[in-house]
């Protein structure tokens, strides 16, 4: 299977979703435990939610294999990117309900994590740098927003209810403060929904790495609650009932990047 789906669009922004997959090859998967398989680590459907964003000019980026197979949303250095709080690294080995990944003894060694980081985790990264620099080429600038989704309540990363909208600038460091101040004008009005900015989530590696206002890429992360479009619990089902009420948001969110000029 392809490690990503890539659509060019005819604007400057790029919309990148690295943990949407869900394909786990099978050399992997029969090391893992049950409840890895289920992937409940993933975003779910959030690739489902950007649709309307290709009529709107975007590129889109999207992952195809999941994120037990890799995060490609940490360093290729697998460094921690909130020192002192819980997280996982490139290769997860517990599940967001501290459940095990792999079987008794399968568990990856240093060795595997780094040809995985060179089979999966670089070429991905390769491709989305070669589309910001066409982007950035043709446009002069580039715009990209890293979209994610998480479970509203997970005690391992967080107390109590996350907000709904969790928007991340890496405190201001990935985008121009116009941009920022834009987005956050767009979060405030969304009636209904709760929101942050740089809260728990400021951004993840995709995020920090790539966002260089000074240099004329501006990224940005939003961090969704799975409460505001899909059942919570296995399987994991895609409400259309809620993502009716976000998707409007998000249009306002896309659209404002789409506005945006350095």
């Amino acid at each position: 299977m392809d490690l990503y789906k890539f659509s060019q669009g005819t604007s400057p922004l790029l919309i990148d979703v690295p943990h949407a997959g869900t394909y786990i090859p099978d050399d992997l998967a029969k090391r893992m435990t049950p409840e890895a398989l289920r992937t409940p680590n993933t975003d779910w459907h959030v690739d489902r939610l950007y649709d309307f964003a290709h009529a709107m000019g975007a590129s889109m980026l999207v992952a195809t294999h999941n994120r037990f197979v890799i995060d490609l949303n940490r360093p290729p250095e697998d460094v921690s990117l909130y020192p002192g709080q819980d997280t996982e690294g490139l290769l997860p080995r517990q599940t967001g309900a501290y459940e095990p990944v792999y079987l008794p003894g399968q568990e990856p060694d240093d060795a595997e994590r780094d040809g995985r980081r060179d089979t999966y985790h670089a070429p991905y990264h390769a491709k989305l740098t070669e589309a910001l620099e066409a982007i950035k080429a043709e446009h002069g600038y580039a715009l990209l927003w890293d979209a994610h989704s998480i479970k509203s309540v997970q005690p391992r990363y967080f107390d109590g209810k996350l907000w709904d909208i969790n928007i991340g600038t890496n405190n201001g460091a990935s985008c121009a403060p116009a941009l920022e101040s834009a987005l956050a004008e767009v979060a405030e009005e969304a009636n209904g929904y709760t929101q942050i900015m740089n809260g728990r989530f400021i951004g993840g590696f995709v995020t920090r790495h790539y966002g260089d206002p000074a240099n004329n890429v501006h990224a940005v992360q939003l961090e969704l609650s799975w409460s505001t479009y899909m059942d919570e619990e296995y399987p994991y089902g895609y409400r259309e009932d809620l993502a009716a009420g976000i998707q409007p948001v998000l249009q306002r969110f896309i659209q404002t990047m789409l506005n945006f000029r350095p």
